[in-house]
């Protein structure tokens, strides 16, 4: 009998086995080797979490004592809403994982944590070429047509 999955927020316990999937989420992307996030973000990252005064979050998906999936989201104004709105920035579940319902709970986690929060939308944005991620994506939200664009300054 397989032991249920469970999502629950980090824990300052859980730095080493988090940061496997965040190294695996950021080489995903093109950040590894030397194009790699610098340490120091990392620890950024990380402390945020913890710390009350950001609004950065980070639930995990856990089976049998070992993390199979992270994903980080952060509350936000909207000029376009009254409350807060959530952005789901960061979605990974380890590739042995994948397939068996890990990433789907970690979204659906995420709507939890929106809810409890009187907060109405969570979105998030991925790669074109992430076709996996997005059979999953389309079965749990709805794609709206939005192309990102980006420069950093």
């Amino acid at each position: 009998m397989t032991t249920p999955l469970r999502i629950r927020p980090i824990e300052q316990t859980d730095f080493q086995a988090w940061v496997p999937l965040w190294d695996g989420y950021n080489a995903f992307y093109g950040r590894k080797d030397e194009t790699a996030l610098a340490p120091e973000i990392t620890q950024a990252t990380w402390q945020r979490f913890f710390d009350p005064a950001e609004p950065v979050f980070a639930l995990v998906a856990e089976r049998d004592g070992k993390l199979l999936g992270i994903t980080h989201y952060l509350y936000h104004r909207s000029t376009t809403r009254f409350e807060l709105t959530c952005y789901l920035q960061d979605l990974f579940t380890d590739p042995a994982a994948r397939g068996k319902g890990v990433g789907r709970a970690l979204i659906e986690g995420v709507y939890e944590q929106a809810k409890a929060a009187h907060i109405k939308r969570v979105y998030w944005q991925t790669h074109t070429t992430n076709s996996a991620g997005r059979l999953l994506y389309d079965k749990v939200a709805q794609h709206l047509g939005f192309i990102v664009y980006s420069h950093d300054v």
